[in-house]
């Protein structure tokens, strides 16, 4: 290094100085300092000491400027000697300046200390030490549990781990033993419930092993209704819930639930199920299978949407027309028929009325609930049992006897044809003591000569005199008290048929009162129901829905 300081000009005392490295500026003359730029083309070095004394010699005099925890080193580049100061090893700030350097706290600062992460740092003057934490041994730079601590760890992870293994296998063992009952249950519930039998039966028909499709299980019809939600539910009745399922096949059915289960009539069910399973009609809901997994029997039924008769009879400005009315009681009747006389064995259902026939998307009538229904043997023409059925539509000599016969089917379907005529309920209450039942007011009406009175008045002006009387006289055999007076089904359905035909002249053209008198019967009705309005002996049905807005009567026999 060396500093030049010249007299530039002769006229001017001002001086020129620069520093520049000793050996990259050699000077030549004058001239070089012409140029302004020369001395940005000169490498600049610094390097100075303090005075011209050691380390040794300058704490003795005045010119020692290093302050504490500062070192001193010799000026060894110079000519003249000196000396300068630095901060010693763990210490940080001016070494020339008061206080001097102070000490760094390496513990502050993770990346000027190499503790352990298991270690305690500790800071001292210009350095730091490392101390294991309790239950570690090592440097402090290095530390590892101690072996005792390491048993402890080991152990609880062992304990925990054999907790959760032993949770987990009484988990599952419960699981297996509640799954291994559950299958057993339903292992019971389907003999009992005579699943056997009736796969036995459908074997010894088919010739072939049971047909699966007609059997469902418990998670099938659960996952259908998802788990019996009560949004599913369709339908209430004192002795069973109907629910709306979709099965894994989309298709949408009504599923029967009964509350009740006579263990005594276990054969007898099977015997019944077997052949209603096989009925094919268009006009009879068709029964898809069954599930006896269940304590008590379920019903798996196709689902009719569109109501019951009962429903668009009785709401407020029915759109039934006369025509409408003729069809659906012609398809009912031909059904009827087709259970009494075309079907293997003769099938009596026991509980005809208007909320047992229902109306499909087309509406086309479907007769439904056969849980009440009978088989009667090819030998026999009638059979003992409990009497069953619903209050308005069931037949009196049945009522009185316990005989029933199909023509029990005929009489409480002569109500039907009442209930469509006339528009009124089959039983009602809040009517006169003369008006409460259908059955006995509309065969008064005959007799005393007014029975276009009690017609409805749509009925009366779409349908024609000779339609209407022929009608009337129809339902008048049907009620007959006797039986055996009353026509079979077979004939109620071809003359219905033929009343479909009838010349289309409305009623309010024929005027005269006269013409109306071949409507009415020389012969008194006995009022055979005015000992049934009070509490009977026999057993009556409740009613439950069966659609959205569809009522469906549910017998206190399951059967």
């Amino acid at each position: 290094m060396f500093l030049c300081l010249l007299q530039v000009w002769s006229y001017n005392n001002c001086s020129y100085a620069f520093v520049g490295e000793q050996d990259r500026f050699n000077f030549r003359s004058l001239s070089d300092f012409l140029d302004p730029n020369f001395v940005y083309r000169v490498p600049k070095v610094l390097d100075f000491a303090i005075g011209n004394q050691s380390c040794v010699e300058a704490p003795n005099s005045n010119a020692y400027l290093c302050q504490p925890n500062t070192l001193c080193s010799n000026n060894t580049d110079g000519v003249s000697g000196g000396h300068c100061c630095s901060c010693e090893f763990g210490y940080e700030g001016n070494p020339y300046l008061h206080p001097g350097c102070i000490d760094i706290d390496e513990c502050k600062n993770d990346n000027l200390n190499d503790c352990d992460e298991n270690a305690t740092c500790k800071n001292t003057p210009g350095n730091f030490t490392c101390s294991c934490n309790e239950h570690y041994v090592g440097d402090g730079r290095g530390c590892t549990p101690q072996a005792s601590q390491i048993s402890v760890i080991k152990l609880s992870l062992g304990l925990s781990f054999g907790f959760v293994l032993l949770l987990i296998g009484i988990i599952w063992i419960y699981s297996c033993i509640n799954r291994r009952k559950l299958i057993r249950l339903r292992e019971q519930f389907f003999q009992q419930n005579g699943g056997l039998l009736m796969k036995q039966k459908i074997s010894s028909i088919d010739g072939t092993s049971a047909d699966s499709s007609k059997f469902f299980t418990t998670e099938q019809l659960k996952k259908a209704t998802n788990n019996y939600a009560e949004s599913q539910i369709i339908g209430h009745g004192g002795y069973g819930v109907v629910y709306k399922g979709i099965l894994p096949d989309q298709r949408v059915v009504a599923i029967k639930k009964s509350k009740v289960m006579d263990a005594n009539q276990v054969e007898q069910f099977i015997n019944e199920l077997l052949i209603v399973t096989q009925v094919n009609h268009r006009n009879v809901v068709k029964l898809l299978g069954c599930c006896f997994e269940s304590e008590v029997p379920e019903l798996v039924y196709e689902y009719i949407p569109n109501g019951t008769l009962f429903q668009h009879i009785h709401k407020p400005l029915s759109r039934l027309t006369l025509e409408h009315r003729l069809r659906i009681a012609a398809e009912a009747a031909s059904a009827l028929s087709y259970l009494h006389s075309a079907a293997s064995i003769p099938i009596i259902h026991r509980d005809v009325n208007s909320t047992n026939i229902l109306l499909d998307t087309n509406y086309v009538a479907k007769m439904a609930d056969f849980g009440a229904s009978r088989l009667v043997p090819l030998d026999q023409t009638q059979v003992t049992t409990l009497v069953q059925g619903t209050l308005g539509y069931l037949d009196p000599e049945y009522f009185q006897t316990g005989q029933l016969n199909e023509k029990s089917d005929v009489y409480s379907f002569g109500v039907v044809l009442a209930e469509l005529l006339t528009g009124k309920k089959p039983i009602c209450l809040e009517r006169s003591q003369e008006e409460r039942n259908l059955a006995t007011y509309f065969l008064v009406s005959m007799k005393e000569n007014r029975l276009y009175q009690i017609l409805e008045p749509r009925v009366v002006k779409e349908g024609t005199l000779e339609q209407l009387q022929a009608i009337a006289e129809l339902v008048k055999r049907c009620l007959y008290v006797k039986s055996e007076e009353r026509p079979t089904m077979k004939e109620v359905a071809m003359e219905l048929e033929s009343l479909r035909k009838y010349r289309k002249d409305p009623w309010v053209n024929q005027q005269s009162h006269e013409e109306s008198v071949s409507l009415l019967s020389d012969e008194a009705p006995t009022d055979i129901y005015a000992l049934s309005i009070g509490p009977s002996t026999g057993d009556v049905s409740g009613q439950y829905s069966f659609g959205s807005s569809t009522t469906f009567p549910l017998s206190k026999s399951f059967y």
